[in-house]
């Protein structure tokens, strides 16, 4: 028997199929294979067509299940992961009324500057954990005013989890920790956050109705059955956002307990059980995989835009054919880099940065020592030293790091990168080579509640631990030059 889990992604839709006894992985497909377009009608604006998503999704299960002989009869729970803030509407019928605005879509950011403004800090810290910012609800607001006829003809409003969910059962719902990362959650009520709602002028009765993360959340359908090759009746036991989906892949519940990403962008996830939101303008405070409010888990998600890609435009531009070889190059350069300092913020505002946009920056070039392996070593210190810089903000917040795990992913892949933050940080970072899909699909044992057990599934997948530098001199040396650096640039801004 075989539960299967899919990652929704905005660059491809990946599908994992686990034994259901041991959590042992079958196998994994991708489509497409290349990466998904998404649609700029303008600049700053970020869109995609969900019935892309359910297309490769469809065409992804079916090629599994037949790549392993596998019958659909056999597959006992679904479990769905998805990118996160996106906003996806239809109207009774199931229609889509427009494209989804994704989660890098900036288009509602001076919607949800003002409310936030209006609604004042302490009210959105005590009760949201957030700024309303550029999230679900804010972009639903700007629906409402540019879109006044989308608007009028809309049934639900989904997040893209959701939408999948709906077109595997024909049932709308979506979940507390849904509705938390739309910032429609207000957390010291215990329900959605209506107040925020009657600011915005949004109707209350597009939300769908709230599910447990995990449990039935719905079975799949006779249609459902027909498109995606799985059986109809077969249960959706798990869903839940991109990030928490991660950390739960990477057996993340407790608070101390904290997640890396490294890939185009870099992504801290920390758990804790506080509702602190000190730092709520620049962390963003989600309700975690297994929140409830007498025993609350709250994700604390820091991202760095600038981050991956970096390493990316690096790799086109400097005539250098593989990661292997950028890596190979830094190696043969001390910590510090020799001096030259690289700012990797160039994929727009950042979050940690208050939404400054102080783009991507060499400084302190030196032209008669600097050369391309410089800026190999540079670009992976100043991605890393980026990281460390969000676990200060985070700290400020309270949190204290006591296990970081991350996946055996890009940056991650990297001595310097990984052994630089786990040097400044000074705890081990363990990592796992598991996957979203993979974690999605493990996450349907869940629905009987037993986390305690969920290691038991990731044991195996630990490949590497890299450990703190016993002198780490060096390492704070090049850090504080840096952060004098950036604060010096954020000055000027």
């Amino acid at each position: 028997m075989y539960f299967i889990g899919y990652d929704i992604g905005s660059s491809s839709i990946k599908v994992a199929l686990v034994n259901a006894t041991t959590g042992k992985l079958v196998g994994v497909h991708k489509e497409p294979t290349v990466e998904m377009t998404i649609q700029a009608p303008e600049n700053g604006w970020a869109e995609q067509n969900p019935t892309d998503w359910w297309g490769h999704l469809c065409k992804a299960t079916k090629a599994l299940l037949s790549q392993y002989s596998i019958q659909n009869k056999d597959i006992k729970g679904i479990g769905i992961s998805y990118q996160m803030h996106g906003l996806v509407i239809i109207d009774r019928k199931g229609t889509l009324l427009r494209n989804a605005i994704i989660w890098c879509d900036s288009r509602a950011v001076t919607i949800g500057e003002q409310a936030y403004k209006e609604l004042g800090a302490e009210n959105c810290a005590s009760h949201l954990l957030n700024s309303p910012a550029n999230f679900t609800a804010s972009k639903l607001k700007w629906v409402k005013e540019n879109e006044p006829s989308v608007y009028k003809r809309i049934y639900k409003v989904m997040l893209p989890g959701d939408y999948i969910a709906y077109k595997l059962s024909d049932t709308i719902t979506t979940t507390l920790s849904g509705l938390s990362e739309g910032i429609f959650w207000d957390f010291k009520e215990d329900t959605v956050a209506n107040w925020l709602l009657d600011y915005y002028g949004l109707n209350p009765n597009h939300l769908p109705d709230v599910l447990d993360t995990f449990g039935v959340q719905g079975k799949v359908s006779a249609l459902g059955a027909t498109e995606s090759g799985l059986a109809q009746g077969t249960p959706i036991l798990y869903r839940a956002g991109d990030q928490p989906n991660n950390a739960l892949s990477l057996n993340v519940f407790k608070p101390g307990e904290v997640a890396m990403t490294g890939g185009t962008s870099g992504v801290v996830y920390a758990i804790t059980d506080t509702f602190s939101a000190k730092e709520h303008t620049r962390v963003n405070n989600f309700a975690h995989v297994n929140y409830q409010l007498s025993n609350p888990r709250i994700g604390k998600l820091l991202c760095i835009n600038g981050a991956g890609i970096q390493y990316r435009w690096l790799l086109h531009n400097l005539e250098i054919d593989s990661y292997e070889e950028m890596n190979k190059l830094a190696t043969s350069i001390p910590i510090g880099s020799d001096g030259l300092v690289l700012l990797p913020f160039g994929n727009g505002a950042e979050r940690m940065l208050n939404n400054k946009e102080i783009g991507a920056q060499l400084l302190d070039l030196n032209l008669n020592i600097h050369t391309k392996a410089h800026l190999c070593r540079a670009a992976l210190e100043g991605i890393a030293f980026a990281f460390f810089y969000g676990i200060e903000i985070m700290k400020s917040d309270g949190l204290i790091p006591s296990v970081i795990r991350a996946g055996n992913d890009n940056l991650f892949q990297s001595e310097i990168f990984s052994n630089t933050i786990a040097s400044l940080i000074d705890k081990e970072i363990e990592i796992y080579n598991t996957t979203g899909a993979v974690g999605a699909a493990r996450a349907c044992s869940l629905h009987k509640g037993d986390f305690d057990s969920f290691g038991e599934f990731t044991t195996n997948d630990h490949i590497a631990t890299f450990k703190p530098a016993e002198d780490k001199l060096d390492y704070k040396t090049a850090y504080s030059r840096w952060k004098k650096k950036l604060e010096l640039q954020l000055n000027n801004y």
